[in-house]
């Protein structure tokens, strides 16, 4: 079985452990990619059990390469990586402030979780000219099609 070197300090406990379980779930990478089982399957439903199958068996092998796949992508665009950063950085700050004082707009105070909308929907144009829809079809068409 292979072990994952990272360390992560993650809040909640049910995220802890959904990230130890698939640590512990990945497969050896020898069997994943070993292409002498495959032999096309005899009908449609035969290829549907086998594919979900195939999924169940892997799917800790699967979401580290979709893993690799996204930051693939971030490092070769770094328009992309800025746009996600000050995005990042708003939050922060969002955090701090709200910190020392809350925001009160109107005479009402204004949720984290608003402040933090108010900032994905501004983002939203910055990421579109970064071109995140591309690099997310990107991930996705490499990931499903491979």
């Amino acid at each position: 079985m292979m072990q994952l070197p990272m360390q992560l300090q993650l809040a909640s406990p049910s995220a802890r452990e959904w990230v130890t379980r698939q640590r512990e779930n990945v497969r050896p990478w020898t069997v994943f990619f070993s292409t002498q089982k495959y032999k096309l399957p005899l009908n449609a439903q035969r290829w549907s059990k086998r594919m979900i199958k195939n999924i169940e068996y892997f799917q800790s092998n699967y979401m580290f390469v979709f893993i690799v796949l996204i930051l693939y992508c971030l490092i070769t665009s770094p328009l992309l990586l800025l746009a996600i950063a000050a995005s990042l950085g708003a939050c922060y700050i969002l955090a701090l402030k709200n910190a020392e004082k809350k925001i009160v707009v109107g005479g009402h105070e204004v949720s984290m979780a608003h402040q933090y909308a108010v900032v994905g929907v501004l983002s939203l144009p910055v990421f579109y000219i970064a071109g995140a829809g591309a690099a997310l079809f990107w991930v996705l068409g490499i990931f499903f099609f491979s």
